[in-house]
């Protein structure tokens, strides 16, 4: 997540600035051939070409509306899980007991046993964003996307990332298991629920524990599933593609649409070379529209515009290690990159 107030203009160029060439050279091209070459057939009406443009901009309206629902219904689903995790910690500090036990010995001690339960489900949230950002075949693959998840660490999601991330929060020989199975993320939500099942059995929840916890844990499944949804769902391949192609006719008719337009007004000849200029302008709008979109509709692809899953599973685990009563506690994740990207 990008957390300056704007994007630098340098870094948007940057970004897009491989259209600005390219609508250059053809719309120059398509000048220089009209002007020199006395090619007036190269002319288009105005009025076709800004129909287009209009049209273009309504669907890029739709796949806007569309993006942004993906992007926020993430956040939704990640601000679900901070609440429920808090929740979690507050049930399991104050509801597991030794009330209920009676004359049996009670083990693992209390205090162990809250922090199995918390640890175990700070391992829930390092699986969970590492399922999410394993990259998708419609995410973003290029080099330079991949040179950026390297800097900011989200490149790597292999099983031994996996299991750096895991192994610290789970008892001994639990993380070999769990990496043996396909979504490790649902198997430790599954034996956080076989653990509340023992606790029931010896007495250190009732029933009506027993079920508010099991609640929570169907909550977790709940958001843990929209967010697959998300991921494994992308925005339709035939909305994406088609926004794309008509952006790039529009982008090849401009030239030619803006020379039938200056023609119109019986304006000397030479300003028609103001083509070249308001093509790339235009172009450069049109395009840096459409990438901003394509790089919005996939929320957690690990790159600069994804939900900040690291700081906000960091936020959870401090409130969770001080509710455990530990008083050295990791720092909150900081910006990475150009001190602006928060992961």
């Amino acid at each position: 997540m990008y957390t300056a107030r704007r994007f630098r203009f340098v870094r948007t160029v940057q970004w897009t600035w491989t259209i600005l060439p390219l609508m250059g050279l053809w719309s120059l091209g398509l000048t220089a051939a009209h002007n020199l070459l006395h090619l007036e057939w190269l002319r288009l009406l105005g009025l076709p070409v800004g129909l287009l443009g209009t049209a273009v901009s309504f669907y890029l309206g739709f796949k806007g509306n569309a993006a942004y629902e993906r992007l926020w219904e993430a956040r939704k689903i990640w601000g679900g899980i901070v609440n429920t995790s808090r929740t979690w910690g507050v049930y399991v500090t104050t509801l597991v007991t030794d009330l209920h036990v009676g004359d049996r010995a009670a083990d693992p001690p209390l205090p162990q046993l809250h922090r199995e339960l918390l640890y175990r489900h700070m391992a829930w949230l390092g699986a969970l964003r590492t399922q999410l950002r394993r990259r998708k075949a419609w995410e973003h693959d290029a080099e330079w996307n991949d040179r950026f998840r390297k800097v900011i660490g989200t490149y790597d999601q292999s099983p031994e990332r996996l299991r750096r991330r895991i192994e610290p929060f789970l008892p001994p020989g639990e993380a070999d298991q769990l990496l043996t199975q396909k979504n490790q993320a649902t198997q430790l939500l599954r034996r956080q629920g076989e653990r509340i099942a023992t606790l029931f059995e010896y007495g250190r929840i009732d029933d009506f524990r027993h079920m508010e916890l099991v609640k929570l844990l169907e909550e977790m499944y709940t958001l843990q599933g929209r967010c697959e949804r998300i991921k494994n769902f992308p925005l339709p391949r035939q909305y994406a593609t088609a926004n794309h192609w008509f952006v790039m006719v529009f982008l090849l008719l401009l030239p030619a649409g803006l020379l039938g337009t200056l023609h119109g007004y019986a304006l000397p000849e030479h300003f028609a070379w103001g083509v070249v200029p308001a093509s790339m302008i235009l172009g450069w709008v049109f395009y840096t529209w459409d990438m901003v979109l394509d790089y919005s509709e996939n929320p957690f692809e690990g790159l600069i515009n994804d939900i900040p899953m690291d700081a906000l599973s960091r936020t959870i685990e401090i409130d969770l290690r001080e509710m455990l009563g530990e008083t050295d506690l990791p720092a909150p994740v900081g910006p990475v990159a150009d001190g602006h990207a928060v992961m």
